[in-house]
């Protein structure tokens, strides 16, 4: 039997592969890099470690968090179309993933400078994907109306999935803070009017109601994020269970245009606790206190 002082290496290996291979995935094979800029650049920050918006993106949750706002985004037909006609959701998922994390960490955690540069860049890419939907309306990814279709969905995803998963949920005054910290990027892409307060958050993606429909496009995304994603056979069954928890924090509403069944009682008994221990997985192999984002947090903190 191995000794404690094994155990604790092999521990530590694990932790250190299962974090290298998802910050690969996730962020790109300089995630190192980015990190190194990201969390170890001096300069001010629009937000703190003690914010709520710092709390729920750099918790774990934001795995199943981010499977189910794509769920949601893909129900607007211009905002799907746009998704399927410029950003390679399938012949380039990861880099897409990629370029959306970098741009997460860099607004949230880096410093403002970094963040702004940021904003511009994603600002110009914007401006260049415009087109026309399947029906023949045209679409813009600058047009306002659709930025704040993304945004919300992001933000009631996010906050969703940590209030489900996290060790520790937001308060009802902290959710309400989150909301509107998100609102500070939100503007500067472009987003009018964005959310203030939970309140507000639910109120506007009601309004949003409407304008979704289910198409072919956005079933065949939702076919391609849970059934068929390009990881190789190890790593799908982590992700199954990563998309399990995502689908069983979708609202009703939101399943029968994407064919996905209401099984109230199977997601309590299976789904959910899929989602937790997988979350629980990604949230142990992320916390590694010999990573860059851990040295700069003490680093910051002493």
């Amino acid at each position: 039997m191995p000794t404690e002082p094994t155990r604790a290496r092999w521990d530590a290996r694990l932790r250190q592969q299962l974090a290298t291979a998802l910050r690969s995935r996730v962020a790109g094979d300089d995630a190192a890099a980015k990190a190194a800029v990201i969390w170890g650049a001096e300069g001010e920050r629009w937000f703190t470690p003690e914010d709520p918006i710092w709390r729920v993106h750099a918790d774990a949750a934001m795995f199943p968090g981010g499977i189910r706002a794509l769920l949601l985004q893909s129900l607007h037909p211009l905002a799907m179309a746009g998704v399927a006609g410029h950003s390679g959701f399938k012949g380039d998922p990861w880099g897409r993933l990629q370029r959306t994390s970098e741009f997460l960490a860099t607004t949230t955690f880096g410093t403002i400078q970094h963040a702004e540069t940021q904003i511009e860049r994603v600002r110009a890419i914007h401006e260049r994907v415009r087109g026309k939907a399947a029906d023949g309306r045209p679409y813009a990814a600058s047009d306002p109306h659709l930025l704040r279709w993304v945004h919300v969905t992001e933000v009631d995803s996010f906050l969703t999935a940590f209030q489900r998963y996290a060790a520790e949920p937001l308060t009802p005054a902290e959710a309400d803070l989150y909301v509107e910290q998100t609102a500070v990027v939100a503007r500067r892409l472009g987003v009018v009017d964005p959310p203030l307060t939970t309140a507000q958050l639910a109120s506007v993606i009601e309004s949003y109601r409407p304008e979704l429909e289910s198409t072919a496009a956005s079933r065949d995304a939702a076919r391609f994020l849970l059934l068929h994603p390009p990881l190789p056979v190890a790593a799908k069954p982590g992700y199954a269970a990563l998309a399990a928890g995502a689908v069983a924090l979708l609202p009703r509403w939101a399943r029968r245009p994407l064919r996905l069944p209401w099984l109230p009682v199977t997601e309590l008994v299976f789904a959910r606790p899929l989602g937790d221990a997988a979350t629980a997985a990604v949230r142990w192999a992320m916390t590694d206190p010999n990573d860059v984002r851990a040295a700069a947090e003490r680093s910051r903190a002493g």
